[in-house]
């Protein structure tokens, strides 16, 4: 499988698929490249790049200390180095869209565009609490049909989601072993996330309006606890020429599937095709 060392000598995990324009896939946190298995058959004429950042799927395990959105900002740039490729479009789910931010803030010379899922510059303390919960920790269930039938009754905010769905999205996240489910990533992810004791972390405003002069779009849940009503408002008065999709029946995260994320992720496609053009 592919693999390259970033900065610091870490060996990730990448997949590189496709012909196109270079969108760099950036999974959610506890997540791996296989977040954007749902949307990846849908992106025409895209050299879709997923990234497993480190800690986390089939990248080295390297430590809480390095589990932080700047080293990962960095791995993004290595490996667009790797594969010789100057700029391209960021496509973040979650935890990803952080790093995209970051990225328009220290490496903006390198992207095309930045599209964030789920995301903004203020992250609900409500939703960090939910994080918090299982972060690190393996579930109960011992097998994935227990986690997916779980996850359909007490995930309330998606409707309409099949059952081979979920079964698809706990086989990305825990490995099934005769000794239970084991976590794909590095259980001490949870050392380098934990919140203040105000449960807060700082709001992101400075590296959102980084993104000035980017194609940006948003896609948000309906019911989502990370990203509020408020500040994607926010959002968009400051940047009025964003793209948003609001997507019924889905929380945290959007599958990136479903016909309103889609026609976002189009309109964005289109216009960082014209930031590389131009």
């Amino acid at each position: 499988m592919p693999q390259f060392q970033s900065t610091d000598g870490a060996s990730l995990h990448y997949v590189d698929e496709g012909q196109g324009l270079p969108v760099l896939a950036l999974a959610g946190l506890t997540r791996n490249g296989g977040d954007f298995d749902h949307v990846a058959p849908h992106l025409a004429d895209v050299r879709l790049l997923r990234l497993d950042a480190r800690g986390r799927g089939q990248s080295a395990f390297t430590g809480p200390e390095t589990y932080n959105v700047w080293q990962e900002a960095k791995d993004a740039t290595a490996l667009l180095d790797h594969l010789g490729l100057p700029r391209a479009a960021i496509l973040g789910t979650s935890r990803g869209g952080l790093v995209g931010m970051v990225l328009a803030a220290t490496a903006k010379d390198r992207l095309l565009g930045v599209a964030l899922n789920d995301v903004g510059p203020v992250i609900e303390a409500k939703g960090l609490g939910v994080i918090a919960g299982y972060l690190g920790r393996r579930p109960v269930q011992k097998t994935w049909a227990e986690v997916a039938a779980a996850r359909a009754a007490q995930w309330t905010g998606f409707r309409d989601v099949p059952p081979d769905r979920w079964l698809h999205e706990v086989r990305n996240h825990y490995e099934e072993t005769p000794e239970g489910l084991q976590l794909r990533y590095d259980p001490r992810l949870r050392e380098a996330f934990l919140p203040p004791e105000d449960g807060e972390f700082p709001a992101l405003w400075p590296f959102f309006d980084a993104l000035d002069g980017l194609p940006v779009a948003v896609i948000r849940g309906e019911t989502s606890d990370i990203l509020s009503r408020a500040t994607l408002a926010e959002m968009e008065r400051r940047r009025p020429d964003m793209i948003v999709a609001n997507v019924p029946g889905r929380g945290h995260v959007p599958f990136l599937d479903e016909p309103e994320s889609l026609e976002a992720l189009r309109d964005w496609l289109a216009l960082c095709r014209g930031q590389m053009a131009g």
